[in-house]
């Protein structure tokens, strides 16, 4: 056995192979503090919400702390900001830690393989990413695993590029940060993350029309298309505003980035985007005629995305615990023989 897992700022997504399929386990990764009483702590308990009492307080943590949030009027914390644990919240780790656990679960046996998605460092921020992958790897590792950090974009390519030898582009769009990684058979030859992602969007446009920003995450959630007719001044016309101008500022990194790595000319490779930040339809159609535009020195075969694209970065992640721990079992073999 071995286990996959996407620890996004949104997010937080197990993957495990159970033949022939593939299990995701996910929790949103955010939580809400409300007022303590034995009857509330009851009703929670009864109704299977995951929460934690603190003193005279109470935590709703996961996929109920949005609704929580809403009916209360109150914002969502969360235990990360952009891409890594947040240094302004001070329930970060035991959040991130409740919240991983019950995602993860226990390992099938001690020292079970676990390969954990990690950002690279920004290249248009001072955030640095070794804290954060630290911690988490001591946080696994004190729950039995034995863990392994793997590149975010990275994982994408394990997830969804197979077919073409583990060589192309891959790029998440996660709520915290957007990574990239163009690899050439399974050898990643440029990988960097940018510090936006879906929470700037969010952000944004909630700053641009006075609406909180839980609110337009759950618009955004709930059947939000980027089909450009949406009225201006709404909520909706306000997100494809953001989403373009976040298109564009990646893509142009990506073409700065590129060019620093000397990338070599000629080279015709597939783009994957991915991740939770590109599930509006027409996300996909949009990125392939921002990118068409985009002085790149290598040819696009073609860009696509996956079906299930928020469960790309666990999958991978899968696939690279997975290798590994067929490589272990095989040279384990020859020595017991």
């Amino acid at each position: 056995m071995a286990k996959g897992l996407d620890v996004g700022t949104m997010n937080i997504i197990s993957g495990q192979q159970d033949d022939p399929e593939t299990v995701f386990v996910q929790q949103r990764n955010s939580f809400v503090e409300i007022e303590y009483s034995d009857m509330a702590e009851q009703m929670l308990s009864r109704s299977d919400v995951l929460h934690i009492r603190k003193g005279d307080q109470v935590y709703v943590v996961g996929d109920d702390a949005l609704n929580f949030a809403n009916i209360f009027n109150r914002e969502t914390r969360r235990p990360m900001s952009q891409g890594i644990l947040s240094s302004d919240e001070s329930s970060a780790i035991p959040m991130i830690k409740l919240i991983t656990e019950q995602v993860v679960g226990e390992p099938a046996y001690e020292g079970e393989r676990l390969f954990f998605s990690s950002p690279a460092d920004p290249i248009d921020s001072k955030l640095n990413t070794l804290y954060h992958e630290k911690t988490l790897e001591s946080m696994l590792g004190d729950v039995g695993y034995d863990p392994e950090p793997i590149n975010e974009g990275m994982a994408v390519i394990y997830s969804e590029l197979a077919d073409h030898n583990f060589t192309g582009l891959g790029v998440s769009f996660g709520a915290g940060m957007t990574n990239v990684c163009l690899a050439y058979y399974a050898v990643p030859v440029m990988k960097f993350s940018i510090a936006r992602g879906g929470d700037w969007i969010d952000e944004q446009a909630a700053n641009a029309t006075g609406t909180p920003v839980d609110k337009v995450t759950s618009i955004k959630e709930d059947g939000f298309e980027l089909d450009f007719r949406t009225d201006v001044g709404g909520v909706e016309g306000a997100l494809a505003i953001y989403y373009e101008n976040l298109l564009d500022y990646v893509i142009q990194n990506i073409s700065r980035e590129v060019d620093d790595e000397d990338v070599e000319e000629g080279l015709d490779v597939p783009v994957v985007v991915t991740g939770g930040t590109s599930s509006p339809d027409g996300f996909e159609k949009l990125f392939a005629d921002h990118l068409g535009d985009a002085p790149i020195p290598f040819s696009i075969s073609d860009v696509r995305s996956p079906q299930e694209p928020l469960y790309s970065v666990a999958r991978g992640a899968l696939v690279a615990a997975r290798s590994e721990e067929e490589q272990e079992q095989a040279a384990i073999a020859p020595a017991e023989d």
